[in-house]
């Protein structure tokens, strides 16, 4: 009984156990606030779970996969334990959404969103590339630091000129809150179908007998399902971090494993997004930009598809080290 009572305050004091306990709390007290609407609106209940699985499906897109996995790896290198930077991004991104569904709701405009969506697609998008282009040269440059270094070396961070150039950049973002601000102004576009979608799905609704209040439910589910998601990739990537540690050799085959996939992932999704921003200002071959809007529209499954990739590297290490525990006694 007594051993219980030490090991209870443990969990609850846990970083992961609190974050995503709490987001799991967040997700069913907005669904009992819908529930309890819908016993006067009934018709407003599709619409809510329509809602919350476009937060769902919108934390899958390659670049909030991309811009997570690549800032909470360089947190990592720095010596934290970054479990709430996809917190931080998803509210920062579905803030955006909030302010926007707020204006839609009390601002008499009809054409507002289409006005919008032009400009603030022209800024989300040169913001992401430019991010997505930055996490990639750092990205490649650790790849490159990794393949140089000797096998028992503990280094993680980027060495040489290339990270003697690039160590102010690595400074932009050096706390998990500083990825709020970054959300945000990735959110400006509103270049996703499911953003659009659940904008869509509030003007439908204010132009029914719902109230305000109620309708404000649907940005906070698409909010509180992103929430849940973008923070679950971003515990998986630090355990698996914890996972390699304890192994220099490991270690860095992970870490190099890692920065290679995060390097290509985000040269990849700059480069999706990049081109039919390009193709704006010069020609361009159809069949380029034709294949990059056909990615763009499947960035969901291109999101799952990395996170994926993360996850077998995760279960190898892990099931490397529950192999060889005689290696974890390697210094590190």
């Amino acid at each position: 009984m007594m051993l219980k009572k030490a090991d209870s305050p443990c969990m609850y004091q846990n970083p992961v156990f609190r974050l995503m306990g709490g987001l799991v709390l967040v997700n069913f007290a907005c669904w009992a606030v819908a529930l309890l609407v819908s016993a006067t609106h009934p018709a407003m209940l599709a619409s809510a779970f329509l809602a919350w699985t476009f937060g769902l499906r919108h934390a899958m897109d390659a670049d909030h996969i991309a811009a997570i996995d690549t800032v909470t790896r360089k947190l990592m290198a720095q010596g934290r334990k970054p479990y709430s930077t996809g917190l931080f991004f998803s509210l920062g991104h579905s803030s955006v959404v909030i302010l926007a569904t707020c204006a839609l709701i009390l601002l008499p405009v009809s054409d507002w969103l289409e006005r919008w969506h032009l400009t603030g697609n022209l800024i989300g998008t040169t913001v992401s590339v430019s991010f997505l282009l930055l996490m990639g040269i750092l990205n490649a440059a650790l790849v490159r630091s990794l393949i140089r270094a000797p096998s028992t070396s503990a280094q993680i961070q980027p060495l040489g000129p290339v990270s003697w150039l690039l160590r102010p950049l690595m400074k932009i973002i050096g706390k998990e809150w500083q990825m709020f601000p970054l959300g945000f102004l990735f959110g400006l576009g509103f270049d996703t179908a499911t953003e659009i979608g659940l904008l869509g799905l509030t003007t439908t609704q204010a132009r029914t007998d719902l109230p305000p209040a109620t309708i404000l439910l649907f940005p906070l589910l698409f909010t509180a399902g992103m929430m849940l998601v973008d923070s679950l990739d971003t515990v998986l990537m630090v355990e698996a971090w914890r996972w390699s540690a304890p192994s220099s050799q490991r270690r860095k085959h992970y870490l190099l494993a890692v920065a290679s996939v995060s390097a290509a992932t985000a040269f990849g999704v700059a480069i999706i997004e990049g081109i039919p921003l390009v193709s704006r200002v010069m020609s361009l071959p159809i069949t380029l930009t034709g294949m990059m809007d056909f990615l763009s529209d499947h960035f969901q499954i291109l999101g799952t598809g990395i996170l994926a990739t993360f996850l077998l590297m995760w279960s190898y290490v892990s099931l490397a080290g529950w192999k060889k525990p005689s290696r974890r006694q390697e210094n590190s």
